[in-house]
């Protein structure tokens, strides 16, 4: 299933995930959960229907930098918080995000396995899509579960997003109800989403290239056949990051989800991310260098 029909189920149905919310420890942090899941499920979200609040955000620049300042509340509509997959409220966070405002590529790609967000929203909201979710609740497993998975009830809303422990709402896929606000299209170029937190801009589906809209597309692919040693075992079937590989060249966008590109903002061209129907749907690692205020918190 493509995230293109996991949005369908959450703007045309109400779907509440399921799961018992774990407990939190001495010092407010829920324990890691120890699921044994081994198959994707259809993704079920909840309808996004409520306001979360006043919304605050401005963004500016200083000198060389791009800053946005956030209380990290949509300005668009969410699902119930808590919900049974999610047992966290929405709280207003305060956010300083910085980036250079001429990014510049590194000689390796940053792994986005590293604490830190993927970027930021135009309207505030931190992009990260990792969940802190392990095979046998074990980090050290080498086995992550994807959050759009569905093998693991996270108690997303229909904009593919939940609450941390801090109150912090976040995307772990396409910010629906911004990009409605926004006016995205399939039949036009993406308009700008949000940026990087190594400073370059993030686009969603569609850009221009020869003077035609196209669809950027994703090269990770499903790694062929059954998942080797004694580890959660069945077959490749995205319930795990690691059940993708880069594939160079299977789609138009590189490792990061990335591409140079035309846009509105940048009609000289410039490098920008893309989300994806398809895994990895938000990028997870960067081209450049993320700046430390995009550092995640504690939880």
């Amino acid at each position: 299933m493509t995230l293109g029909d996991n949005l369908k189920i959450g703007v045309l149905a109400v779907a509440v995930v399921l799961g018992a919310a774990a407990k939190s420890d001495a010092q407010g942090r829920p324990p890691m959960r120890a699921h044994t899941a081994t198959e994707t499920l259809p993704l079920t979200v909840a309808k996004a229907n409520r306001s979360a609040g006043q919304s605050q955000v401005d963004i500016s620049t200083q000198g060389t930098r791009r800053v946005v300042v956030a209380n990290g509340i949509p300005r668009h509509k969410v699902g119930r918080f808590p919900n049974p997959g999610n047992p966290n409220r929405i709280k207003a966070q305060s956010y300083q995000f910085m980036m250079p405002l001429s990014p510049i590529a590194a000689n390796q790609a940053t792994s986005g396995r590293k604490r830190t967000l993927f970027g930021v929203a135009l309207n505030g909201v931190p992009f990260d899509p990792g969940a802190a979710e392990f095979w046998q609740g074990n980090p050290r497993s080498g086995w992550q579960y994807e959050a759009l998975g569905g093998a693991v009830p996270l108690g997303l809303d229909a904009n593919f997003a939940h609450v941390q422990p801090t109150g912090a709402y976040h995307y772990h896929g396409w910010p629906v109800g911004l990009m409605q606000q926004l006016g995205w299209s399939r039949s036009e170029a993406s308009p700008l989403i949000g940026y990087a937190a190594d400073g370059f801009p993030i686009y969603a589906i569609t850009a221009t290239a020869n003077g035609r809209v196209i669809e950027m597309s994703s090269s990770y692919r499903l790694n062929p056949g059954k998942r080797p040693g004694a580890g959660p075992g069945g077959d490749h079937d995205g319930t795990f990051v690691q059940d993708y590989t880069y594939v160079k060249g299977a789609g138009t966008l590189d490792e990061c989800n990335g591409a140079f590109v035309n846009s509105a903002e940048y009609p000289e061209g410039t490098y920008a991310y893309f989300l994806t129907d398809s895994y990895p749907v938000i990028p997870r690692c960067h081209i450049g260098t993320p700046d430390p205020s995009f550092a995640k918190r504690r939880r």
